[in-house]
């Protein structure tokens, strides 16, 4: 038998098979990690390809049928993704080709889509620079007619505690005041220097690493901002991680922690304020965790604009 005529031969769907005795609706039915590269908008008006994991579902709203056709919900993302920049247009022409695909079966479609976002950042002091991955996530869900998408970006900054900050400023004044007893008048100069000693600053505020989630819907007719919301978020706390370090940069790094001292509760409403002005944000959810160097556990804010319910959720962003 030639390869032609092994094609065209009947081959069994067992798929099309209904087993009554398991008849139900399902909510969602599709694939998840799926390897695929998608074309992302850079700020100049280029598209950069980058590597992604896309998840795809279908509902099956069908409660008789077994099962959906998830080949062609791969051969439709792969059609789409392959040769169109990600945006909001595109996402909603793959799920409303989900559901056409899917007519008899299927009335809601979903998408989201993971990836690095790299962005090259200057040092704070020095003339260098260097690269900044930033987890992403982008989806779209298509109901009927009703279409929603939203960008998830995850931001590392620094937080310095403001009740380790007062306690090691008390611990200082402290020290002082006993290394300077009984003196009437102290020297300029000596005070100077006692304060560039090991022994001035007998206490130090702690600081850790910490992660902003966010989360926004966007509103009607834009595209998705990754950059500009990471660089909201980013000017919003003042104190994200760097990239290429020198001497200088560290000393900018630290003036930059001291002048922004915040709580977790601080940095999730420093984040809400920025994202509520935007226009291009019809809804967020922030989380703010600070991975605390003084306790073994997180600390965790969340914020919410919460026109939608989906928003209102504590759930990581």
């Amino acid at each position: 038998m030639s390869a032609r005529e092994n094609t065209l031969r009947a081959m069994p769907d067992v798929a099309v098979q209904a087993q009554p005795d398991l008849a139900g609706r399902l909510d969602r039915v599709g694939m998840d990690e799926i390897q695929m590269p998608v074309l992302i908008a850079l700020a100049d008006g280029t598209a950069q390809r980058v590597s992604a994991k896309v998840a795809a579902f279908v509902d099956l709203a069908n409660a008789e049928a077994r099962g959906i056709h998830m080949s062609r919900l791969y051969l439709h993302l792969d059609r789409h993704l392959s040769s169109e920049t990600l945006t909001p247009c595109a996402l909603r022409r793959v799920l409303r080709d989900f559901l056409d695909s899917h007519a008899e079966l299927s009335t809601r479609a979903e998408v989201r889509i993971r990836f690095d976002h790299l962005v090259r950042r200057r040092a704070l002091a020095s003339e260098h620079s260097g690269w900044r991955a930033y987890p992403v996530e982008i989806g779209a869900s298509l109901d009927g007619s009703d279409f929603s998408a939203d960008l998830s970006v995850s931001v590392q900054y620094s937080s310095t505690c403001p009740a380790s900050a007062a306690l090691a400023r008390q611990l200082i004044q402290e020290q002082f005041a006993a290394d300077f007893a009984g003196k009437s008048a102290i020297d300029r100069e000596e005070i100077l220097a006692w304060l560039g000693s090991e022994q001035g600053i007998v206490a130090t505020p702690h600081s850790q690493r910490s992660t902003a989630d966010v989360r926004v819907k966007l509103a009607p007719g834009f595209d998705f901002p990754i950059t500009d919301i990471i660089d909201l978020v980013e000017d919003a706390l003042q104190t994200p991680v760097q990239t290429a370090v020198k001497r200088e940069d560290e000393q900018a790094f630290a003036l930059a922690n001291g002048q922004n001292l915040m709580f977790c509760e601080d940095a999730a409403r420093r984040m809400s304020r920025v994202l509520d002005a935007d226009d291009r944000i019809a809804d967020f959810h922030v989380r703010a965790t600070h991975h605390e160097s003084l306790h073994p556990h997180d600390a965790v804010a969340v914020a919410t604009k919460a026109i939608a319910d989906g928003y209102r959720s504590t759930d990581k962003a």
